[in-house]
């Protein structure tokens, strides 16, 4: 047992004599669990020595950026504000999960169209929002910046240089590109893409000057926050035989695929691999609200 891991002792990689460890940022006990914490850590620090008192960030309804922003104002003292895609949320966000205890760690939730929420890089649309909201320190959606890859470098440590492999999912890629950066000599960095057709490697390279890393784009179960039965019994039953919940979005992904990776002998044999547990296990409650509609089988927690 590595110092804040946990060893997978399953079949297909005792099968494939792979060492395989989980890194459980999902238990970090700090008030921003998982690589939140590391991604908002040096910009929480960057707005108080510039002077502002309020945070700003966007994301959707059930956005784990959103909550951690709002956690880490309430910890800091900071006002904070959510610009959260669909107006068609401003009347039922109460039944949202995320969104609701987003609120209940003091954040201000603004609700705008697609259109509008497609505007959230722009210059002219900022400018409008700081005219009519006042100043703030703007935090882009999900995190990433090169302040938040600054602090995504911390999640590995010493005695993680010893792994051929450093796996992660990848959503805005800040993650990936802090882990690249502090990797070590030999060792590789896969990604594992929670989105479809998106084009990740423009977005990490802005972050990173490494070339040991590759995203893949076979698991996104069809796009950010889309998952099927398959997806379902694959995390219940990880959770049955490991006892590590994985979120449906995120870390469930990125499992499914080096269990996948595995079994085609994607690895050598005698290969030692760590998997990033990037936490987000509050969106599960959320995410089962919507599989009950669809009459899907649940998720465990």
């Amino acid at each position: 047992m590595i110092a804040g891991t946990q060893q997978l002792h399953l079949p297909i990689f005792t099968k494939r004599q792979l060492e395989v460890y989980v890194k459980r940022l999902d238990l970090v006990n700090l008030p921003v669990a998982g690589n939140k914490y590391f991604k908002l850590k040096y910009n929480l620090n960057r707005a108080l020595e510039e002077g502002y008192h309020t945070l700003l960030t966007f994301g959707g309804a059930f956005s784990n950026h959103i909550l951690a922003t709002a956690q880490a104002g309430r910890e800091f003292g900071m006002p904070t504000i959510g610009v959260i895609r669909g107006e068609e949320l401003a009347d039922i966000w109460k039944d949202n999960p995320t969104l609701r205890m987003a609120s209940e760690a003091g954040m201000r939730l603004i609700f705008v169209s697609r259109e509008n929420y497609g505007k959230k890089t722009d210059p002219p649309y900022i400018r409008n929002l700081r005219k009519e909201l006042g100043p703030f320190y703007l935090l882009p959606e999900g995190g990433t910046n090169e302040l938040a890859v600054l602090g995504c470098e911390e999640i590995l440590t010493a005695e993680d240089s010893n792994f051929g492999y450093i796996c992660c999912p990848v959503g805005t890629g800040g993650t990936m590109a802090g882990l690249v950066n502090a990797s070590a000599e030999g060792q590789e960095v896969l990604g594992f893409a929670s989105l479809k057709g998106h084009y990740f490697q423009e977005d990490i390279r802005k972050f990173t000057p490494g070339e040991n890393w590759k995203v893949l784009s076979d698991y996104h179960f069809g796009g950010y926050a889309r998952i099927s039965e398959k997806l379902i019994l694959f995390i219940n039953n990880f959770l049955f035989e490991t006892g590590i919940p994985l979120d449906p979005v995120y870390t469930g992904k990125m499992m499914f695929g080096l269990m996948d990776l595995a079994e085609r002998d994607f690895f050598p044999v005698g290969t030692s691999i760590l998997a990033i547990h990037t936490g987000g296990l509050q969106g599960i409650e959320g995410m089962n609200i919507l599989l009950k509609k669809k009459n899907m089988p649940l998720l465990g927690l």
